[in-house]
């Protein structure tokens, strides 16, 4: 039976039952408390470990072979069956936010359903009609246009496909507000509910996860233990080092007991590999993951993967290697490394193959290592850095040094102002902090101290970052000064290339190589592996050199967790940390106790925090970094004032809301404005614009993420645009919360974009927290969220919103829902600033309109910070950058690159992060800027004799045509 005939016998049942499409009963409920769901999986599996109830009640058995496998509810109409696992399940929210077929699929990664023989459309498989794609999640139906005959079709590419049959401009998803249409499965009566059971979602998340090993378990298999009870939150100063342990060690196992239990369940199965041969004659293993954005998985460069194939074509096989390349805008592709095996791996086989990750606590080993020797060791530290990470009352202390005559480097950037203050600052004493606001020079900053303390004490340096990227990208800045560097990397990524590989600990050994370490060297290349004697030398000879060439070493740089490393056994007199606010504060202990007399602490708090995964541990306050907790003991932070990234009229907003109105600039309007532009900006002068969209949000492929396909749409408009005015791909970026987005905005210009199909492929698109620290031209950013509920997820975090506001330097474009945007406070300053701007529009892209929908904000509202605020805040404890698991995208997510969604917050806690976070003591005149509360001229002359109605903008379609859409959890730290 097909879809289309399935649905043609019951057009009319079906049409009776269609959700209203009016797009003033679509935001009827804007009243309603807000409320944000948005990774469903995390939100389950997370939420459930914190909720779990005691029935008082005997449950039994399902009483109907049809019965919802979770409540016992049976009613035809209402439960349909997983096609993957053949158990069924209800449409009802009957304990839970989402619908339990739903909770279902986000949590077992299936999507495919049956409806019941009983209901109204029948025994019927939901497939695409052109394609038989099965993926609920992407399923969604269309009408004829001449006919009462309905439809199925899948989001792409088929729904894209223009049929003179189907008004494919009308497609809908088949499920809303996390549950399906009911015209697919009934929501059951209150009547029906009666017999059926209550279940927690703590319950489900533990019935799933019994399912995985016994199919056949019930809710009478599960036990639930009382798991309340709360992790001690960490403190604000300790009496010693071992209270300090205490309290920091079980968050760190926590954090990594969930790391563990996420990477271990993402296996991959049936998959394709192609093969090739390395230039180091390793084999090569690449296979598409078409289910990288289904299965959300969460993977990094250098990750160790098992790949075996249990086929009947060849004898069992298993090998090990590391990835070394990722799935991106350019290609779908994973390539893994495999290290020498004795059994060839069976190349001439494409199938039958299977592959999962391997989990290596290293990282969190070295933070219990470091916490302990922070205990322990008493050289670990200076006695003065020891008792300021303890939060003790320690008198100020400064250096005796001789202070070069000028800081700025000959043949260098020149340094400005409040950088060389900084310096001067930091050259004097023990412990520094320097915040570096976007755009800062952050970098030049940080090698200028490194070069200065090179030369004062004759002394290795070690330089960190919470990242691999942020590492490169400091060496780079180091090795161009002239001294002498050294990136030490992992074992696993020693063959991964950089921009910066040539300081590789490794291939510097590999070139100095004399004597019988470059026989060995040679004799490796040659035959692939060495005898267990020649092993036994070639280690030691290596080790040797090693050593040496550290020891030579001006600077020495690696990861915050590459600091406990067995190579950097020696001291390091002055350890500089870079991004220090994106890592946890165990992860910084790790360089500090390498024997520091010497910290320097650089990042801004006002942007990306650390990335914790697990609920206890970031409520308990492992997501609040060493940076932070230092600022609220009352340590004052030197910050950088004059930014070089932004048109200045980019950056006013940032600098008042963020950064009390402190930031200068450093460059000019002319500078950051291209001359001869043919984008239609709202107002020629100023490079930017909120486009209202008033597309609804939809779960994407994988069920636990976000997607908003007339945002999608219009923003291949802008990019063609933008091409068409002289723009090359690499100038423009997309930043979006959501995977979900990510992919279908690739997937969606790749297929309708109307230019070159190279110029789209080479746009990134990616995260805010992949672009954290990086910049482009031309930034589009993709807000996604529409919804009833006005929920809107990562963009409630001042912190990602200040990253993504602050990385263009030409030209911003914020696509967004204004309606649902503006029940946040944060967001109501933003567009009531680009309304009093003129840049707050509506209608089609070449025939912009101001926008006059009414924006809701809160009655608990502040106005853009301003100069002199009070200092009290340093003694309140806020909750932005805490990750809300009741609504949480974890793949979209880098910190690296990394992976953790900042909720919704009240607008109390958005009182209480400007409060906490703007605070610093103020500059003596006042900042030349604009006043952010004046309406502009512009605008008001625009505004003059205009009086039309909000609403003949609501349902506009840009240009008359409706939607025609990793790096992994962690970057690798080691």
């Amino acid at each position: 039976m097909t879809s289309e005939t399935t649905f043609e016998g019951h057009a009319s049942a079906a049409a009776e039952k269609l959700p209203p499409t009016d797009e003033n009963s679509y935001y009827a409920s804007q009243e309603e408390e807000e409320e944000e769901e948005e990774d469903l999986e995390t939100a389950l599996e997370m939420s459930n470990a914190n909720e779990a109830e005691e029935l008082g009640e005997t449950l039994e058995t399902p009483v109907s072979p049809y019965a919802c496998a979770y409540c016992n509810l049976d009613s035809p109409r209402s439960v349909v069956k997983c096609n993957i696992c053949n158990k069924w399940f209800c449409n009802s929210k009957n304990g839970t936010s989402t619908s339990h077929i739903i909770n279902h699929f986000v949590l077992s990664h299936h999507n495919s359903v049956s409806l019941h023989p009983e209901s109204d459309l029948g025994d019927t498989v939901l497939e695409c009609y052109n394609c038989g794609c099965k993926n609920v999640f992407v399923l969604g139906f269309v009408s004829a246009k001449s006919e009462a005959v309905v439809v199925i079709l899948c989001r792409l590419p088929c729904a894209q496909n223009k049929n003179v049959s189907w008004d494919t401009d009308q497609w809908q998803s088949l499920i809303e507000n996390r549950q399906f249409l009911s015209w697919v499965a009934e929501e059951p009566t209150d009547e029906e509910l009666l017999p059926a059971r209550m279940i927690s979602p703590s319950q489900i998340s533990k019935l799933e996860a019994k399912w995985r090993s016994n199919k056949d378990a019930t809710i009478n298999d599960v036990d639930i233990p009382d798991d309340r009870e709360e992790v001690p939150h960490v403190l604000m100063r300790y009496a010693d080092a071992y209270q300090y342990q205490r309290s920091f060690a079980p968050l760190a196992k926590l954090e990594a007991d969930y790391d563990k239990h996420l990477k271990e369940s993402q296996a991959l199965e049936h998959i394709s590999v192609s093969w090739t041969l390395a230039l180091n004659n390793r084999h090569l293993a690449s296979f598409a993951l078409s289910t990288f954005e289904s299965n959300g998985l969460k993977v990094a460069v250098g990750d160790e993967m098992i790949l075996r194939y249990s086929g009947v074509q060849h004898a069992e096989w298993e090998g090990r290697g590391y990835i070394v390349r990722l799935p991106n805008s350019f290609q779908d592709q994973l390539m893994l490394e495999l290290k020498p095996n004795k059994n060839l791996p069976p190349t001439h086989l494409n199938t039958g193959f299977t592959a999962e990750f391997v989990w290596k606590g290293t990282s969190y080993d070295r933070m219990q290592e470091a916490m302990k020797k922070f205990a322990v060791v008493k050289k670990s530290v200076s006695g003065f850095l020891y008792y300021k990470i303890l939060g003790h009352d320690v008198p100020d202390l400064e250096f005796d040094v001789d202070m070069p005559d000028q800081f700025s480097i000959p043949h260098f950037t020149q340094l400005n102002i409040s950088q060389s203050n900084a310096i001067r600052h930091v050259l004097q004493r023990p412990l520094s902090l320097i915040q570096g606001p976007p755009g800062t020079g952050k970098t030049v900053t940080s090698a200028t101290i490194v070069y200065h303390l090179s030369k004062l004490h004759k002394e290795r340096i070690l330089v960190c970052a919470p990242s691999n990227v942020a590492v490169d990208h400091l060496a780079a800045k180091l090795r161009d000064l002239g001294l002498k560097v050294v990136r030490l990397t992992a074992k696993s990524r020693e063959d991964v290339e950089s921009s910066v590989s040539n300081l590789g600990l490794h291939n510097l050994v590999s070139r100095s190589a004399k004597g019988e370490l470059k026989k060995l060297l040679k004799l490796k290349e040659d035959v692939g592996e060495l005898s267990s004697a020649d092993t036994k030398k070639f280690v030691k000879q290596v080790r040797k050199s090693e050593l040496e060439i550290l020891k030579k070493a001006d600077v020495v740089c690696c990861t915050c967790v590459g600091a406990g490393d067995k190579r950097l056994e020696a001291k390091f007199r002055s350890v500089l940390i870079d991004e220090s606010t994106q890592a946890s504060e165990p992860e910084c202990l790790i360089p500090i106790v390498k024997g520091a007399k010497q910290v320097i602490l650089v990042g801004d708090h006002q942007q990306l925090g650390p990335v914790i995964l697990d609920r206890k541990a970031a409520d308990a306050g492992l997501k609040q970094s060493l940076f932070e907790r230092l600022i609220s003991l009352g340590h004052v932070p030197i910050r950088l004032e004059v930014q070089y990234r932004m048109n200045p009229h980019l950056s006013e907003f940032p600098s008042n809301m963020f950064y009390e109105g402190s930031l200068q600039n450093g460059v000019t309007i002319e500078q950051r404005t291209v001359q001869n532009s043919t984008f239609p900006w709202p107002i020629h002068d100023l490079p930017m614009m909120f486009w209202s969209n008033y597309g609804r949000e939809e779960i994407s492929g994988n069920g636990t993420s976000y997607l908003n396909r007339i945002e999608a749409m219009n923003c291949e408009r802008v990019i063609t645009k933008l091409f068409r005015d002289g723009v090359k791909p690499d100038q423009i970026g997309v930043i979006t919360p959501y995977e979900g987005q990510r992919a279908y905005i690739v997937q969606y210009m790749q297929m309708s974009g109307s230019l070159d199909k190279d110029l789209y492929m080479n746009v990134e698109v990616a995260s805010v927290d992949a672009f954290q620290g990086r910049e482009k031209d031309y930034i589009i950013l993709s807000c996604v969220r529409a919804n009833e509920q006005q929920a809107i997820g990562f963009l409630s975090d001042p912190r990602r919103l200040n990253v993504a506001l602050t990385r263009a330097k030409y030209g911003l474009v914020i696509l967004g829902n204004p309606r649902s945007l503006s029940r946040n406070s944060l967001w109501s300053h933003l567009l009531v600033y680009f309304r009093q701007k003129g840049c707050l529009v509506e209608g089609a892209l070449d025939n912009l309109q101001l926008c006059t929908v009414q924006l809701t904000r809160s009655a608990n509202t502040r106005t853009a910070r301003k100069p002199n605020f009070d200092r009290s805040g340093f003694n309140n404890t806020s909750d932005f950058g805490k990750v809300n698991f009741d609504d949480f995208d974890t793949q979209s997510l880098m910190s690296y690159g990394g992976a953790d969604e900042f909720g919704e917050s009240s607008n109390n806690q958005l009182n209480s992060f400007f409060q906490t976070y703007s605070s610093f003591p103020q500059r003596t005149q006042d900042h030349p800027m604009t006043d952010s509360n004046r309406i502009d001229p512009a605008l008001a002359h625009g505004l003059q004799g205009y009086n039309g109605d909000a609403s003949r903008f609501e349902n506009t379609v840009m240009n008359g045509d409706e939607v025609s859409a990793l790096e992994g959890m962690k970057n690798l730290r080691v």
